[in-house]
């Protein structure tokens, strides 16, 4: 998915009847206001929260420094000083609707009553946010920049960090804390890029080839990432889609167990 190019025609989209504001998003991403004015200052959060109201409305592909300088009233070279790059303005937009989660009365970012507690609460927490933002979403299951390694890919390093901190502080191993990470985010991310899929969102986002520069991250925020790396980088896709494959069988056979004995099919309830 390109992001920089400089055809400058955006393409026609179906009006959404249901906008982000409307569903409950963007608490924490502030309104692009008005184009630029003497009193109206330019700053980073203000550019964030303008590339996230863009990409709500037109699709990340439609994304350009240009347009997003035209949005907010200025020349895109006066938004280089708050944003060095494209990499560095897709990881901002990320960080921000994933900041959300912060603001999520229902999220808990401590496992205060259990770890099973804590992922459910996040998955409705990450659901919430792909359903509040449809066409940035898919931007958050790409590779990190500065990690791209990690697998399966996600990226917003702190949530891998606040992730893998909760799991090894109630008592999961390093090895048992990134397969825990593997399969859940597996699923979750499965399951929201589907169901935004369905409402017309394109899912072909953009994935970094191996080996991309660091775009100025400082991974020594995220020591447990970093302390993991040999763990988050292979590639066990052969096994773990066998993992889950034998799991949703099993979940069948209860289904079709519980069908058989007049019970109620209860192997799919959320």
């Amino acid at each position: 998915m390109d992001v920089g190019g400089t055809e400058d025609t955006i393409p026609m989209r179906r009006p959404d009847p249901e906008p982000p504001e409307g569903r409950g998003g963007a608490r924490a991403v502030r309104s692009a206001d008005p184009p630029l004015s003497g009193r109206t200052p330019l700053d980073r959060r203000r550019i964030l929260g303008a590339a996230i109201e863009f990409v709500d409305r037109h699709g990340l592909a439609a994304l350009t420094m240009r347009r997003l300088g035209s949005a907010l009233g200025v020349e895109a070279m006066a938004l280089y000083r708050y944003v060095p790059g494209r990499e560095q303005l897709l990881d901002g937009v990320v960080e921000t609707v994933i900041d959300e989660l912060y603001g999520d009365p229902e999220v808990h970012m401590e496992a205060a009553h259990g770890w099973q507690d804590y992922l459910q609460r996040l998955a409705h927490g990450v659901r919430r946010i792909a359903l509040a933002h449809p066409e940035v979403f898919p931007l958050v299951a790409t590779r990190p920049p500065a990690a791209p390694w990690v697998r399966p890919p996600l990226r917003s390093l702190r949530w891998v960090e606040s992730f893998l901190t909760v799991l090894t502080a109630s008592g999961f191993t390093a090895e048992s804390a990134v397969a825990a990470y593997r399969a859940y985010s597996s699923f979750l991310l499965g399951h929201l890029l589907l169901e935004v899929s369905q409402k017309g969102v394109q899912i072909n986002a953009e994935d970094a080839p191996e080996g991309v520069s660091n775009t100025g991250t400082d991974l020594s925020q995220y020591p447990l990432v970093i302390e993991l790396e040999e763990l988050l980088s292979r590639d066990e896709s052969d096994a773990e889609f066998e993992d889950a494959l034998e799991n949703l069988l099993g979940r069948l056979e209860s289904v079709r167990r519980e069908g058989r004995d007049g019970g109620r099919p209860g192997g799919f309830r959320a």
